[in-house]
Formats: structure tokens, sequence, C-alpha cells
């Protein structure tokens, strides 16, 4: 599609510019080979196929304020690059580094005089803008609002929690996903035929192995991808007819290191934990290992890893086997005293334990029944039997009258009542059926007898479990 972008009062548009002068071989490879039209672009189909109202609206130039969602190299920018083309308002790009509020009412003010003359209308390109602050986006709000500035806003970071909600709740937010390997495969093997804005002209040829590498490592980053391949390329030596043949280490060595997707503070990072978690509590040892492994390689403290781990013992496994928090905490232990790599032994061990061991998370939800009614009663008064009675005024009250001690009765048990009365009858700790848990069931209901069956809900008190009347 030809362009209908006019050019802005204020120095040269950062689009215009790439569409005149990065054809040329002395820019990246992944910019010469940036789609130029909704027909070269490749993935998103979900929100750009054919049949999608968002290509139906830029093919209309009926631009609506939207936030571009999705991970590195997944065609954010490049899709503002082509509404940029496509459009006949005036688009203005504004780097979220480095402008401040000063730059954007200057902005904003540019905009109000190109509606006010001529009536064009202003497309406002922030890129990264979950690295606006809150006055920078407060700027900007009034302007969408009352329709001078339509705005893109592109972001890896989740809009919710990056961008403010009034801005947030005027804009589609459409989340753009990591491009497939197909995708990548396409876009790599344009790239090596294309002789104009490719690397056509160095007749580059890819082993089997060094595609499949190439495509496998970029992790769906399309700008990995074609980076690792112009690099790769450009260093191996010509044959004798003149091509150039580069294998899987020609790959592995242009790309150094996999840039992993984790930011400790951003939306992969809880992603990633969740998924560590749930694989555990599902008692997936080749999952939980899978996800340790990749926040730990991502760049995490391990000592994170290890604080979720004590947490996940106390609430999933928990009374099923009691041995587990005690395994997690000497991880800590362990972790802290020989550092990494090492760590890596104890940490994957530990991992392996808390997935392959029974579940329950019994003591965990007797707490929030406990809670529940510590929160919705009033503070009753310790019942004498069991206060303490360190002096002899307090003896005179009739602190402690009463109390039986489990240890002078045989097997060591006695059956006396030892909460406030009107709580008496409430259950909290219901026992689980696996593993050690078994035992303890077993256990209570020998002491305390049928009533240690299993609760029926109360229908006044839903968080609290309690046992028939009939009992």
């Amino acid at each position: 599609m030809r362009s209908r972008n006019r050019p802005g009062p204020s120095g040269p548009d950062m689009f215009e510019e790439v569409a005149r002068d990065r054809t040329g071989r002395e820019a990246p490879l992944a910019a010469r080979m940036r789609p130029r039209s909704l027909d070269e672009f490749v993935g998103q189909e979900h929100i750009v196929g054919s049949e999608h109202i968002l290509r139906r609206l830029i093919e209309s130039d009926q631009i609506p304020s939207m936030i571009l969602w999705g991970p590195p190299g997944s065609g954010k920018t490049t899709l503002a690059r082509i509404i940029a083309h496509m459009t006949t308002a005036h688009f203005e790009p504004v780097s979220a580094v480095g402008s401040g509020v000063a730059e954007l009412r200057t902005a904003v003010e540019q905009a109000k005089g190109r509606r006010g003359m001529n009536g064009q209308r202003t497309i406002m390109f922030i890129d990264e803008i979950h690295r606006f602050n809150k006055a920078q986006q407060d700027v900007v709000l009034p302007h969408v609002e009352d329709g001078t500035i339509t705005l893109i806003g592109a972001t890896t970071e989740n809009p919710g929690f990056e961008v403010i909600a009034p801005l947030l709740s005027r804009s589609r937010v459409y989340a753009l996903r990591p491009l497939s390997d197909d995708h990548v495969k396409s876009l790599v093997e344009r790239a090596l035929l294309d002789e104009e804005r490719g690397i056509g002209f160095l007749r580059a040829e890819l082993s089997s192995d060094a595609g499949e590498g190439l495509v496998r490592l970029s992790n769906g980053d399309a700008r990995v991808a074609l980076t690792a391949l112009e690099v790769a390329a450009s260093a191996t030596s010509p044959g004798e007819d003149g091509a150039r043949r580069v294998e899987l280490s020609d790959v592995e060595d242009a790309l150094q290191h996999r840039a992993l997707m984790y930011d400790k503070g951003g939306e992969e990072h809880y992603n990633l934990i969740s998924a560590f978690i749930k694989s555990m509590r599902a008692s997936d040892p080749d999952a939980s290992l899978y996800w340790m492994a990749r926040i730990l390689e991502g760049g995490e403290d391990p000592l994170f890893v290890v604080r979720r781990m004590v947490v996940f013992a106390a609430e999933d496994v928990g009374l099923a086997d009691p041995q587990a928090l005690n395994l997690a905490t000497a991880c800590q232990q362990a972790v802290s005293f020989v550092g990494m790599p090492e760590g890596y032994l104890p940490l994957a061990e530990t991992c392996v334990y808390l997935a392959t061991a029974p579940k329950s998370n019994s003591a965990y939800q007797a707490y929030l029944r406990a809670r529940e009614d510590v929160k919705s009663t009033r503070a009753e008064p310790v019942p004498l039997h069991l206060r303490n009675a360190s002096h002899p005024l307090m003896q005179q009250m009739g602190y402690g009258e009463g109390y039986e001690s489990p240890h002078d009765a045989p097997g060591h048990f006695i059956n006396q009542k030892s909460r406030p009365e009107h709580l008496e009858e409430n259950r909290y700790y219901v026992p689980g059926n696996f593993g050690a848990e078994r035992a303890i069931k077993e256990r209570l209901e020998r002491w305390f007898g049928d009533k240690w069956k299993e609760p029926e809900a109360d229908a006044h008190h839903p968080s609290v479990r309690v046992w028939s009347d009939d009992v």
C-alpha cells in the first residue's frame, strides 16, 4: 500500500526516515527487513488477520487509541510503523525514555494547531509507555479524551499494572503473542533470499541444524533471529563456489547467550513463579524443575525460590509430610552456605521432594477458619482453668482451677474444653487422608470419638465447619 502519512512541522519524522533511508545495507538486518505493509506483517493473525476488526480499522484509516502489549520482537513497533505509513493523520513518535512533561505539552499544542488549522488528526506513538510515570500519562489523558490525540502505546509490561486506569479505559488493549517457530522461520528465509533488503547478496546457506537452532534459540523474537543471522552469515567465509555455509556452531557463537524472558519486577516474574508453584502442587516433578530452571537461569535470586518452597512445604504439603518443611528450611541453609552454582543441587532435591510428596492444605485452611472466628466474634476471656496462676492473688481468683495435666492421665490424654464456650463446637482443623496425616486423623478419632467424622458446612458460617447436631 502507498504511504498516506503527512510530514510533521517539527523536524524529520522518525517513521519517514525509516521508510526513506533504512533500506541501505549499513542498517541492521532487522531494521531493513521490517515489514512495510500489513501483507508483509508476520504473526498476530488473531488481531490483524483479514477477518479482524483492527485490520479493517487500519485500512480505513479509523485508528482507535490502543495499547500494543507483547514480548520483545513480537511486532509492536513494526505495527505502529505500518500504521504510520497508512494513515492520513500526523504521526508523532514520542520516546518514553527521553521525553518529559514539557515535551509532551509541546506535542499536544502542535496537535491542537494541526486540528484547528486544517482538521488533521494526530496519532501519538509512545514506545515503552510503561516507562511514563503517572504525571506524564496525566498530561496525555485529557487530550485523548477530547480527541485531540489518538494514542498508540507499546509495552512489554502488563498495561493493567503500568498504565493509569483512566487512560487504559479509553484505549483498546491488543495482546501480541510471541512469534511461532514457523513465523520466525519464514522471516529468516525471506531475509536469506532478499537481495535488496536482506542478505541475499551474501549467498548464505543455513545447515538444517543451524536453521533449527536459530529459530529455537531466538525464542519467538524476530529481532534476535535476524540479528544473529546477519552476524553469523557475515562472519562465515565464502566457499570456492562463493556460498557461505552457516553451521549451528556459527549461530550459537553469534547468539552468545540466549536472553531468557524473565523480568524480576514484571508480569513474567509472577507468571513463572505461579507456574512453578502450581506444577509442584500438581505433583509433576519434571514441570516443577523446568519452571525453576527458567526462573534461576533468568537471573532470579535462588533464595527467593527457596522462600517460595518453604511456604509451599507448609501450605501445600503440610501435615501429609511434616518432613517437607524441615527439608525446605534445610535447603535455605544449604544454598546460603554453598552459594551458586552448587546451590542448584539442594534446590533440585527439594523441588523434586515437594512435587512428589503427598499434599494437604488442612493446616492452612484450619488457620483461616480460626482467624475468621477471631475477627467475627468478641474477644472472649480465657477460661479460668487455662489461665496462668503465677501469683497467689490469681490463685484466689480461681486461675488454673480445674485444670488437669494430660501427662498425669492414662495415655497422656484428657478430653477437656480449651476454648470459649460458645466456640467450643466450631471445628477448624479437618485432617486429610494422605501420608502422615492419616495417622493424625486416626489418633484424633481415637481420642475424641465420633465427633471427628467429616464435618458439614455451617450455612451461617460457611468458612467454619461444624458437626451435625445429633452427634
